[in-house]
């Protein structure tokens, strides 16, 4: 019993993390940090980013890992609710990046299709999937959110990922991370959530 409330909590805590890039997504453009962490104290991070810079993260008191592990495309079903980043292929059809499925705490959270900066002109799809299909190559997702549809391929070798309980000692040197830290006033970033791939899996968001 323990063990399930100790997961179910860290889910409850994910779906915190994302309501909170939502709000930021709304108000400001967020600041989206993806590379590995150089350095940790359990009071600041400092990540070498994919871009090059080493970028200073102040942690919060409440600050938690949460592990991004790789899991298999059958797992992606009608009613998945899941997170696709995608780019527009010349064809006219958005080709996933990369496919995240939600755990069920976080159905919902910050549901649409808008732009998203994974690559230069790629979105972000958070949606429900209402149809799986088999396509030439790999399959094609129908996906509904409150605002419309979207169908999204999704070729052989795409990752698929989704969130697992962690534990800040995930969080470590040379631990490749995702996170999305709250900017104050003084341009000082917090974080609350650290996303690190497991065994050494890059965060594909």
């Amino acid at each position: 019993m323990t063990r399930i409330r100790l997961i179910a909590g860290s889910v409850a805590a994910f779906a915190a993390f994302v309501a909170a890039g939502v709000a930021l997504a709304q108000n400001a453009p967020p600041t989206r940090l993806r590379g590995s962490i150089s350095a940790i104290d359990g009071k600041t991070a400092t990540i070498a980013t994919r871009e090059g810079a080493s970028v200073k993260v102040n942690l919060a008191d409440n600050w938690a890992a949460v592990l991004v592990v790789p899991i298999a495309l059958s797992e992606v079903k009608a009613n998945s609710f899941v997170g696709i980043a995608s780019l527009k292929g010349p064809d006219g059809v958005q080709n996933a990046l990369e496919v995240l499925v939600f755990p069920e705490a976080a159905r919902g959270s910050n549901e649409g299709h808008y732009p998203w900066d994974l690559q230069p002109e790629s979105m972000m799809t958070n949606a429900t999937v209402a149809t799986v299909v088999a396509a030439g190559e790999g399959q094609t997702l129908t996906l509904k959110y409150k605002d419309g549809t979207q169908d999204i391929r999704v070729k052989p070798g795409i990752p698929i990922v989704t969130f697992a309980p962690g534990d800040r000692t995930d969080a470590k040197v040379g631990a490749k991370v995702f996170l999305v830290p709250a900017k104050g006033a003084d341009g000082i970033l917090t974080a609350t959530r650290i996303l690190v791939g497991k065994d050494g899996l890059t965060p594909p968001m």
